[in-house]
């Protein structure tokens, strides 16, 4: 007999009762809640040990709903289907709560659940654990020859490996897990607005945040998603390009990117198009064992139908796992990443670079830079959006930091740097001070446009929105009067600026370069100016390095003259010590020289366009004004006195 929760299930089941309406970012958090409270007393009790499972228990249950769509549309066209999981495998068939339904010749919604419920306690984990598993497992490496499964689809290879690191179920109670089970059921691609969020993604990147609260290693994998929609907007990648994310954790970028190229194809994109789009577009490589398998499901889950994702270390060249990304190219049209802030890499990743350093950040822009397209026939060079802390931008004090961005700047047309609020990366744990840098492979840098979004206020309860970035969904132009208060305020405040257009990113992007993007908040550095005065600036000390080495010979010379001769030692101190001078001499105007060459690399976004507001009042009107709130605060305690009296 049925417990009396699932005779409910069924009971609404029958009435074809729709399940819950998840219709806001809030409310999805809340849902995932639930489900978390319910694994934190089954044996998963930190986000460490229940993301992998709520991971493949998601994305099974996610991907049952999109074939069933897939097969529905498919028939209306009079098309075959060949689903990647038939009974009873698929979620509706074990998983999903039993429903009644009329006799169509197919089974019921729920009927093995219903069998393995009748058959007795641990019947469903037995069934998962010795036949759902070993299957899926099998749609990746074939069991008997441990060799890749020849006869599985690309998908089915997919789903086999995102399920290969799931050797058992790991709630410890059938009544916590058909209760896991119930709630997931109710995430449905039909009764989620997606409108302001990713379905899969979004449940991931929550409890990865959880993580980066827990100061755990989970924050470093999540990257603001309104950021990324920023960045895919202003590189906007196009349809026919390949896409590439070196560190792509939970696979955001991808999933933004191909939400951008799907929408701008139209409402009827062919069908090779389509399958471009799907199969050979979307490249990224992750290290993380955790997070590689969420970025499978996230992928495959947005439609992605073939992830080229490469597990492994990116810096050392190491594969965990390569069998996904034997189709990629060597080199990329769009690149869009958040290298790990702060990151240190060991000796064995370092040599595979020009310039070691044990930065991760340093090392992945060099990566970046080798993997990015050359100009070729007529067209221009892949093109980048990256992520970097500011550290990285105006550290000069190590040649590998000033060595990296000199030939990121000798290479590319490094066009775009905006400077991030403060607090965009604190909902992740992080509390680092980041920039975004634009730049495209094939060009000198000769002039970098600067936008400078730091004086925003965001943090955990007010994040950035794509709209500070000026662009609404589709990646127009918003309106002023759709922009954020916070952006505007002090800018409308002027009494000069009444009558003009906001300046926003996205207002004055195709502007960049010209004197018609400079503003309140943008500005232009003339590099090539830069880098022509630092060298007329360091060509004395050149000079000098010169001279000084020309008189170092003939007293060294004279030196081996003295010493052979067995002079007396005076003599010999004497030149000794004018050879020091002079060799001193020589390393001091090197070094002046080299600081002034380092000091071009200071990339930091410093605006120089900043209205300072000035107090013009005296010292006693400021008295006078603190007299008078200090009256205001008192009266307004007199009321409350009173009002408590009463």
């Amino acid at each position: 007999m049925m417990n009396t929760k699932q005779d409910n299930t069924i009971k609404s089941a029958k009435k074809g009762k729709s399940p819950k309406s998840i219709a806001s970012t809030q409310s999805l958090s809340s849902f995932v809640k639930a489900i978390c409270d319910v694994m934190r007393r089954s044996n998963c009790a930190s986000a460490l040990q229940y993301v992998p499972e709520l991971t493949w228990i998601l994305f099974l249950r996610i991907l049952d709903a999109q074939e069933q769509k897939a097969r529905e549309q498919a028939e209306a066209l009079g098309n075959d289907y060949s689903p990647a999981l038939t009974a009873p495998y698929r979620w509706q068939d074990w998983a999903a709560p039993f429903a009644d339904q009329e006799d169509t010749g197919e089974q019921a919604i729920g009927w093995k659940r219903k069998q393995l419920y009748a058959a007795g306690d641990g019947k469903l984990f037995e069934f998962i654990n010795n036949e759902l598993l070993p299957h899926l497992h099998s749609l990746d490496v074939d069991p008997n020859t441990q060799l890749p499964n020849d006869n599985a689809s690309r998908k089915q290879r997919v789903i086999g490996r995102i399920m290969t690191a799931v050797e058992k179920v790991r709630v410890d109670s059938e009544t916590n897990l058909r209760d896991i089970l119930d709630k997931v059921h109710e995430i449905h691609i039909d009764h989620i607005d997606d409108t302001h969020f990713f379905t899969l993604s979004q449940v991931y990147e929550d409890l990865l945040l959880k993580m980066g609260e827990k100061n755990s290693d989970g924050g470093q994998f999540f990257t603001p998603r309104e950021v990324i929609r920023g960045m895919v907007h202003i590189l906007d990648p196009q349809a026919g390009e390949t896409v590439y994310d070196p560190c792509c954790g939970t696979g955001g970028f991808l999933a933004v990117a191909f939400e951008h190229i799907n929408r701008n194809l139209g409402n009827s994109p062919a069908a090779t198009m389509l399958d471009v789009l799907k199969h050979d577009t979307f490249f990224g490589r992750e290290k993380e064992n955790l997070v590689f398998p969420i970025a499978l499901a996230n992928l495959i889950l947005h439609g992605i139908d073939q992830p080229n994702l490469w597990h492994g270390n990116t810096l050392t060249n190491r594969p965990t796992y390569a069998g996904l990304f034997e189709q990629a190219p060597l080199t990329f049209d769009v690149i869009l990443t958040n290298p790990p802030f702060g990151g240190k890499e060991g000796t064995d990743a370092q040599k595979n670079y020009s310039f070691e350093t044990g930065s991760t950040q340093v090392l992945f822009l060099q990566h970046i830079l080798a993997d990015l397209k050359m100009p070729m026939d007529g067209k221009a060079g892949g093109r980048c959006g990256i992520v970097l802390d500011e550290g990285l931008l105006f550290r000069t004090n190590e040649s590998a930091f000033v060595e990296t961005k000199r030939k990121l700047v000798d290479e590319c047309d490094l066009w775009c740097i905006i400077s991030l609020p403060g607090g965009v990366f604190s909902t992740a744990g992080a509390g680092v001070k980041t920039n975004l840098l634009f730049f495209t492979k094939g060009k000198k840098t000769e002039r970098i446009w600067y936008y400078d979004l730091s004086q925003i206020k965001v943090g955990k309860k007010t994040p950035t929105t794509l709209a500070y970035f000026g662009f609404d969904k589709q990646g127009g132009i918003l309106d002023d009067a759709d922009l954020p208060r916070a952006l505007t305020a002090d800018w409308l405040e002027q009494e000069c600026n009444q009558g003009k257009a906001f300046p926003s990113i996205a207002r004055l992007l195709g502007k960049h370069g010209t004197a018609e993007a400079d503003s309140d908040f943008s500005w232009t550095v003339d590099f090539a100016a830069r880098r022509a005065k630092a060298q007329a600036d360091i060509r004395p000390f050149l000079e000098e390095v010169k001279n000084l080495i020309e008189a170092l010979l003939p007293l060294k010379e004279q030196l081996k003259a003295l010493k052979k001769d067995k002079a007396d030692k005076e003599k010999i101190s004497a030149v000794e010590e004018a050879i020091k001078a002079k060799e001193k001499a020589v390393r001091e105007a090197q070094t002046k020289a080299a600081d002034i060459d380092a000091a071009v690399y200071d990339l930091k976004a410093v605006n120089p366009n900043v209205r300072t507001i000035v107090d013009t009042r005296t010292v006693l009107e400021i008295i006078d004004n603190i007299n008078l709130q200090g009256q205001t605060v008192e009266k307004a305690m007199n009321n409350l006195r009173g009002l408590l009296a009463g």
